[in-house]
This record gives structure tokens, C-alpha cells and sequence, in this order.
């Protein structure tokens, strides 16, 4: 049996969030926020961070600085059960990664310092340690600077030693969504962008048309769509599943831990309508609490929402099998 359900490679660092600031941010000006978050932060920690609290085994690979603020990222990833003993420790001018959220009323601004994030390289990973798992998982591909050059063999190597294989590309800085992108998605077995990814990545302003050319790359695409839910295609195979209705506190991190209830399902062999519903559900949960990981760190809080918007389904008749194996 594979020591860990899902091995994670990716970025890890903390994200600071500053609430209540005003829409334009003038030059020379003491600017008062009137709340502040301090959270794991980024992506792949988000990710594996959740995914872990719904109860897979995950085991998850980085690097970052000699620093604090890496010390705090390490030891918040560990207490939230994921195994980070392959996270590799730097010294050197390189600090660890940061990102300054500022959430607005329709949108938020996202300012990351990328650190250590941009020197993480293939010499940084144990291939043993990916391969015990079933399913490998890869975040931010635009920000694996040093990385990038060598994930399509990443991928390619992993899917020998048997493991599926899945993509969260995250926003590209550039704004260029080009390069070797579309190669290595042909070694992707889930690819997981929201609707704006999705239609950048296809080169189209139809979200449907860009689902469909996806789709004829990558076996399964799953894609998020906000207030609107989300959709799912494998194959001839669609499914759609609305948005759950819940008190939002920050949508910070909803993505990623769609992406961690999503994979939670797909490698426990549920259907495609499963994976996405819990999906949908586990995004919808990580806003009910200030960042991407606080919701997840309550277990009573995790365990009554599962109760109330997880069981009820099952007993309605929808079949669908449990949070936890």
C-alpha cells in the first residue's frame, strides 16, 4: 500500500491579509487597516494543508529560508498533519516567501514576495519519496522559476512509477500563458484552473469552448467558477454543481481547497458528480473562517459542516460515499 494518498510539490510560506484598507492607496499616506490575518499561505500549502484535514495522507515537498517566517510555515503545515520531512532548509539571502492580501468588495489585490519559491529546482526533490503515494499534485506552475524546466519530466517519471498526476496552474504573472504549458498538460491526468485560467490557457473569451478544447488534452477537467459553483468534464462526460450557500468571512484560498476536496474523492475512485460536489464543498467551507487554512484548522467546525451539508445529501439518496475512507 503507497505511504501517502497524494505527494504535493510547491511553494510554502505565510500570507498576511490586511482587511478594510481603501479601494485606491494613496502615495504618502498612513493608511489604517481595520483587521489583519496572519495564515498559511500559498497554494500548495493550502492545498495540502486541507487535504490532509479531510483525512488523506499527504506528503509534501519545498524549500524555504533559515528564516522565521519559514519556521512559522513549517510548523503550521505539520500541526495540520501533512508530512514535511523532505522540506528542504536554506541559508543564504533568499527569505522565505510572503504574500500581502487586500480584499476589497469584488476583488482583492495580491502582492507576493516570491522568495525562496523561485529557486526551488529538481535537485530539491526526492523521487522515492513522490512516487510512494497514488496521486502526485502540483501547484503555481508560473512561479517554479527554477523548477519549470524540468516538470514535464517530473510528470512523466511519476506516471511511470503509476501514479496519476494533477495541475493547478494558479494565475500567471506575465499575464502570457504560453511557453511549455500546453506540453506538459498532456502528461496531466486533472487539471484543475478556475474560469478565467481556463479561457487564458485555451486562448478564448468562451468559457465552453475552452472547456472542450481542454478537454481533449486533459482526461479530466474540473473547473471553478466562483458564486456560480463549478463544472466537470471527463470525456463525453459533463456535470455541473452549484455553489453552496454559506456566510462568507474570505474567499482567500477557496480554489486550492476545492483542488484538496476535489483530489480527495478522485483518489478514493469516486465519480466525477462526487468529486466535484466535494469540491465544491470543501472551497465553500475554507470561507467560513479568514484565510485559506483557518476554517480546516476546527476540526468541530470541519466535522459540523460535513454534518449539515455532506450527510444530508447521502440520506437525501445521492449516493455519495463519506468525507474520510
Amino acid at each position: 500500500m503507497p505511504e501517502f494518498d497524494v505527494t504535493v510539490v510547491g511553494e510554502l510560506n505565510l500570507d498576511l491579509i490586511l482587511y478594510g484598507l481603501p479601494a485606491e492607496l494613496a502615495p504618502e499616506r498612513e493608511l489604517l487597516a481595520d483587521g489583519l490575518s496572519l495564515t498559511l499561505g500559498s497554494s500548495s500549502a493550502i492545498f495540502a494543508h486541507n487535504l490532509a484535514a479531510l483525512g488523506s495522507r499527504v506528503g509534501f515537498i519545498s524549500r524555504i529560508g533559515d528564516d522565521p517566517l519559514g519556521a512559522i510555515s513549517l510548523e503550521r503545515l505539520a500541526a495540520g498533519g501533512v508530512d514535511v520531512s523532505r522540506v528542504r532548509k536554506v541559508s543564504g539571502r533568499t527569505a522565505t516567501g510572503l504574500t500581502v492580501i487586500l480584499p476589497r468588495t469584488s476583488f482583492r489585490n495580491i502582492l507576493t514576495y516570491p522568495g525562496t519559491m523561485f529557486e526551488m529546482c529538481f535537485e530539491d526533490l526526492d523521487l522515492d519519496y513522490l512516487a510512494s503515494a497514488r496521486h502526485f499534485h502540483l501547484s503555481s506552475f508560473f512561479l517554479h522559476r527554477a523548477l519549470r524546466p524540468r516538470i514535464l519530466e517530473l510528470f512523466r517519471r511519476l506516471k511511470s512509477a503509476g501514479l496519476t498526476v494533477s495541475l493547478d496552474t494558479n494565475d500567471d504573472p506575465d499575464d502570457r500563458w504560453d511557453g511549455d504549458l500546453h506540453e506538459v498538460l498532456h502528461a496531466v491526468d486533472v487539471f484543475l484552473p478556475n474560469a478565467r485560467e481556463a479561457k487564458k490557457i485555451a486562448g478564448t473569451d468562451h468559457l465552453e469552448a475552452a472547456v472542450e478544447q481542454l478537454a481533449r488534452i486533459v482526461p479530466v477537467v474540473a473547473v471553478k467558477l466562483g458564486p456560480e459553483g463549478a463544472l466537470a468534464r471527463r470525456g463525453r462526460e459533463r456535470c455541473t454543481s452549484p455553489a453552496l450557500s454559506v456566510e462568507v468571512v474570505d474567499p482567500v484560498g477557496a480554489g486550492d481547497s476545492f483542488d484538496a476536496g476535489f483530489l480527495h474523492q478522485y483518489v478514493r475512485d469516486a465519480d466525477l458528480a462526487t468529486c466535484l460536489a466535494f469540491g465544491n464543498l470543501a472551497g465553500a467551507f475554507s470561507t467560513t473562517r479568514p484565510g485559506g487554512t483557518e476554517a480546516f484548522r476546527e476540526r468541530q467546525h470541519l466535522e459540523q459542516f460535513l454534518r449539515h451539508h455532506w450527510r444530508p445529501a447521502q440520506e437525501a439518496g445521492d449516493s455519495l460515499p463519506r468525507a474520510t475512507p
